[in-house]
């Protein structure tokens, strides 16, 4: 009869005193401790941490490589995203107004039209007066954008040119009507005085 071979067991011997004492001296945890499974003999003998010292560098105790986390994808997709990829209605969360807030949007364009406006009072295209009147136009919600802002300065300066242009003629046309008048007194105080004269140079003969 044959015999059956028993099968051999190997005997395990635990390493957790120098895995725990391998991750200390190594600053990491114990899941990037490699022990060699070859020399595990020679491992479970080191108990203390100047033979795990040793052994490390020997090169039976490593420290595990750092596991790639890579992020290609995410930025595969943040690219994807920014091309206004994937952001349906599906892919929504929030309201619109928590994905960009009103504030946000006023705040924007309280910039924009603020800083137009101080471009062109510093390169004395407007005058401080009509910046004020705009600036607070602005505030009160009155220009959607920069283009209508824009619009608004031209209007304003081309009504002020032609109040301008109307008050000159005014001063013009009074002036003319002065200067008309007086040139009327002054005829008619001359031909009173030459009256007067030959009066005076008749009553003699008389």
């Amino acid at each position: 009869r044959s015999k059956r071979s028993s099968p051999r067991v190997a005997i395990m011997v635990s390493l957790k005193l120098q895995k725990r004492l391998a991750s200390s001296v190594l600053k990491c945890g114990r899941g990037k401790v490699w022990l060699d499974p070859n020399e595990t003999n020679e491992i479970s003998m080191a108990n203390s941490r100047q033979n795990i010292r040793k052994l490390i560098k020997d090169g039976f105790v490593i420290k595990k490589p750092q596991v790639v986390h890579s992020r290609s994808r995410v930025m595969r997709h943040l690219d994807a995203k920014r091309k206004g990829r994937h952001t349906g209605y599906g892919k929504r969360k929030g309201t619109a107004g928590a994905r960009l807030p009103m504030k946000v949007l006023w705040m924007r364009r309280m910039r924009v039209l603020r800083r137009l406006l101080r471009k062109y009072r510093e390169a004395k295209k407007i005058d401080k007066h009509l910046y004020h009147s705009l600036y607070m136009g602005a505030k009160g919600n009155q220009f959607k954008n920069k283009r209508v802002l824009m619009e608004a300065i031209h209007k304003e300066k081309a009504e002020k040119l032609r109040l301008k242009a109307l008050t000159d003629q005014a001063e013009a046309r009074k002036a003319k009507a002065k200067s008309k008048t007086e040139r009327k007194t002054k005829r008619k105080t001359e031909q009173d005085e030459m009256a007067r004269e030959l009066d005076a140079q008749e009553e003699p003969k008389a």
